[in-house]
Order: structure tokens, then C-alpha cells, then sequence
């Protein structure tokens, strides 16, 4: 699919931060993936984390898999943009490549927890878009868990155990997607990032942009 931008090239644009954020299951990650694949002009933010790879994953483009120790250097001299621990396991964004992608003018995708989204909201509202993912039923939530056969039956039931705490925080975020399906919820998270992109106050050169056509009437 073509590069999705929605501004005139005439007119400079701060990039923003979408997150998406839900209970593990409901589809983030997948729906995170389908944007990146419509989209060109968006780039995914890769978290550093301590937890082991999971089949199929890759250091540098899923994550970067470091150990603790590293992780605890990176967030005590604040090359963090946000972090938390999620199920024992610490996740974290790496604070220098994100404000470079902003300051150029390119969106970055967050798939992190309502923790890691809270810490943003802090840290950096103004650049800051957040959509909560929803399953459409507790039922099919589980189904998921099951089907994508990464975790034991513990860690699944532990999951579902914190899923309504999760859930919880649905009112703290900008929008709220029902993911019955894919296609549905890729195509309404990019109706977002459109909209978001032509907020009058992220299209920095847009002042001197009307006052050349004044100027010229």
C-alpha cells in the first residue's frame, strides 16, 4: 500500500506517539503490525526488555534483549522514556531514537502496557495519541491466549487473572477499539493517525504556510 501522509509537503509537521495499549491477547501486537504494514510514514518503537525471546522473535526488531543489570543502568541515567515490569519481566523505550523520529517529523508506534502509556502521558502528552484495545468478550480473550501457544497453562490463567485490572484503565486513553476483528481495527486505528496528524497544533509550519497564501492575495 502507498506511504499514508496526510499533510502538504509545503508544511513542516511534529510527528506524534501512538500507543496502543491492551490486556495480553486482545491484539496489540498484531494490530501494531498491520499498521506498520499500511503505513511508511509511521515507525515501531523497539523496547528493551529482560525477558527471554519468544519463538520467531528477533534482537533489534522486536526488542532488544538485555539483562537486568543493563536495564537498571539505562532507566537510573533516564535513557528511558518510560518503564515497568510487566508479568517479572522489565520493559523499558529508549528515549534518544524516539525524540529524533518526533523532531523529524515521523510518528512512532508503542505497543506497551497502561503503565508504560501512563509514564508517556507524563512525560510527553502533547506528542502523546492512545487507543485501549478491547477483546470483544472475556471468553474469546482466552481463546487467544490459548491459540497463539506461547505460554504454559499458568502463565495463562496469570494473565487472565490480571486482565480485569488491566482493563480498567480503558478511561485513561484517547480512544477505545473493540477487536472483533483485524482488518476492522487496523483500518480504525489508521482513520486515528489520520485525524491526529492534522491536529492544528502538530503542523509546525503551518503559520507561515497561510500567511504566504495572504500575503499573495
Amino acid at each position: 500500500m502507498a506511504p499514508t501522509e496526510y499533510n502538504s509537503p509545503h508544511i513542516s509537521r511534529r510527528g506524534l506517539m501512538l500507543v496502543l495499549s491492551s490486556p495480553s491477547g486482545a491484539g496489540k501486537t498484531t494490530i501494531a503490525h498491520g499498521l506498520l504494514a499500511r503505513d511508511s510514514v509511521i515507525t515501531n518503537s523497539i523496547s528493551v526488555t529482560t525477558r527471554p525471546a519468544r519463538p520467531g522473535e528477533t534482537d533489534g526488531i522486536d526488542y532488544f534483549f538485555i539483562d537486568q543489570e543493563r536495564f537498571d543502568r539505562m532507566a537510573e541515567t533516564g535513557d528511558l522514556l518510560e518503564h515497568a515490569r510487566v508479568f517479572g519481566n522489565c520493559y523499558g523505550t529508549p528515549r534518544g531514537a524516539v525524540e529524533n523520529a518526533l523532531a523529524a517529523g515521523r510518528d512512532v508506534l508503542f505497543a506497551i502496557d497502561w503503565q508504560g502509556a501512563q509514564q508517556l502521558a507524563q512525560n510527553a502528552r502533547d506528542d502523546l495519541v492512545s487507543v485501549f484495545v478491547l477483546p470483544p468478550s472475556a471468553s474469546e480473550l482466552e481463546r487467544r491466549l490459548r491459540d497463539r501457544g506461547q505460554d504454559s497453562a499458568e502463565v495463562i490463567a496469570n494473565r487472565m487473572a490480571k486482565a480485569s485490572n488491566e482493563i480498567s484503565h480503558w478511561a485513561e486513553y484517547d480512544y477505545v477499539v473493540v477487536n472483533q476483528d483485524v482488518e476492522e481495527s487496523v483500518t480504525a486505528v489508521e482513520s486515528i493517525l489520520r485525524a491526529e496528524r492534522l491536529r492544528r497544533r502538530r503542523q509546525a509550519g503551518l503559520p507561515q504556510f497561510v500567511q504566504s497564501i495572504q500575503a499573495t492575495l
